[in-house]
């Protein structure tokens, strides 16, 4: 007799997804950390609450972006040249070290400069995990792959709002960098992917040039639309979000907002989000179709935490969780990046992408600055976020449909 047949969700438990997930595990454990403890963070550090800490975190969470935008270039052509492996953990080392050195900082320089390294750092974990991934499934279970990958994610964000309630902000920054260190010792139990590996049998063939990106009409436009449809992630994230606590007396909330509690419900949902829509995408067959109607259950969030008054604080935070939902397609968006590419550039977009949306972030907040003055909080964030979202829609609309595609092609 033959033996049974296993379910395919059991083709996706190896050990490189449980890792690849892992990593994705701390990546948002850090990401959720800062937000959580800026305030008790810059508050220590002599800043004095209001405007002059939502220009100071503005400041670090710039100076992380920025990181996050140069470590994208970086990563994502070490990852087509050197390997998924070599990007993987290389990044989880950086921002591990830089975490550990944010535990010791005394001043804003220095914050911002050790926000900036944990920003490369990080630039390279999400893209390296979800090429990998994509590569090493089969095309009929390769969401099921990110999907865990996210998943496994939403235990970082829980993991970062415990400690970051319970333990002293210096306190919590060293757990997060030792978190990272520990997870170094599972590279030597890894093999790389198949599809990279036959690359260096192939003569002839560029791997991770940048530039390639950039040389063709066709090709730039395809990398840009992979861009600009995660926008609404990171206009929620760094405005609505992170400004949490200054939104909610100017719409209405009828108590004080925690930075660190609407942080942590935001980050829960954009985690939830990331497993649903991997799973949504698997079960509809259509990566386009996901991100459409989570990018237009966004704008309705948006325009509930912008036009509802007098809510209740717990209201608020499940506004703020519903949010996060809405725009936490972010491992879709990642792996439509990767299915649009060839095997020799796909570490360089799938790695690149969400970090150049990250990069944005200085445009997103410099444009919520500058109009603030103006149109006031609520008028700058729907200009903004109207911006973020039609561009993310137009971008949609002409992009090509990746679900169920075969990767083994080259640019």
């Amino acid at each position: 007799m033959s033996a049974p047949e296993k379910h395919p969700l059991s083709q996706v438990l190896s050990l490189t997804v449980f890792v690849a997930a892992l990593g994705y595990f701390v990546d948002m454990f850090d990401l959720l950390l800062f937000p959580i403890v800026r305030q008790p963070s810059l508050t220590d550090l002599g800043v004095p609450q209001g405007d002059a800490q939502v220009s100071a975190t503005f400041f670090l969470l710039n100076s992380q972006m920025v990181g996050m935008l140069l470590g994208g270039i970086f990563w994502g052509v070490l990852g087509d040249k050197k390997g998924r492996l070599s990007t993987l953990f290389g990044s989880i080392a950086l921002y591990s070290v830089a975490n550990i050195a944010n535990a010791f900082v005394h001043g804003i320089p220095s914050y911002a400069a050790w926000r900036f390294l944990a920003g490369l750092g990080l630039a390279g974990e999400l893209g390296a995990a979800v090429t990998l991934v994509s590569e090493i499934l089969p095309r009929n279970l390769r969401a099921y792959g990110t999907a865990i990958v996210a998943g496994v994610g939403i235990f970082g964000t829980v993991t970062a709002s415990l400690v970051g309630k319970y333990f002293p902000w210096r306190t919590a920054y060293l757990v997060g960098g030792g978190l990272g260190l520990v997870l170094l010792v599972t590279r030597f139990s890894l093999r790389e992917s198949a599809m990279f590996r036959d690359l260096g049998h192939q003569a002839g063939v560029t791997r991770g040039d940048f530039l390639s990106l950039f040389t063709s009409g066709e090709r730039f436009l395809r990398y840009l639309r992979c861009i600009l449809i995660g926008l609404p992630t990171w206009f929620v994230v760094a405005i609505l979000i992170t400004s949490a606590p200054e939104f909610a007396p100017k719409v209405g909330v009828t108590g004080p907002v925690a930075a660190g509690t609407a942080v942590a419900f935001c980050y829960s949902g954009i985690t939830l989000g990331s497993f649903g829509s991997g799973i949504l995408s698997q079960v509809w067959g259509s990566r386009k179709k996901v991100v459409l109607v989570f990018i237009l259950g966004t704008l309705a969030g948006v325009a509930t935490y912008l036009t509802v008054r007098g809510m209740s604080p717990a209201a608020f935070y499940v506004l703020t969780g519903f949010l996060g939902l809405m725009a936490g397609y972010w491992a879709v968006f990642v792996t439509i990046a990767a299915e649009q590419f060839g095997t020799n550039l796909r570490a360089t977009v799938a790695t690149t992408v969400p970090n150049f949306v990250r990069g944005a972030v200085p445009l997103i907040t410099g444009g919520f600055s500058l109009l603030r003055e103006p149109l006031g909080y609520v008028g700058s964030a729907w200009t903004v976020g109207l911006v973020c979202i039609s561009l993310a829609l137009v971008s949609l609309w002409g992009m090509a449909e990746t679900a169920g595609r075969d990767l083994d092609f080259l640019e």
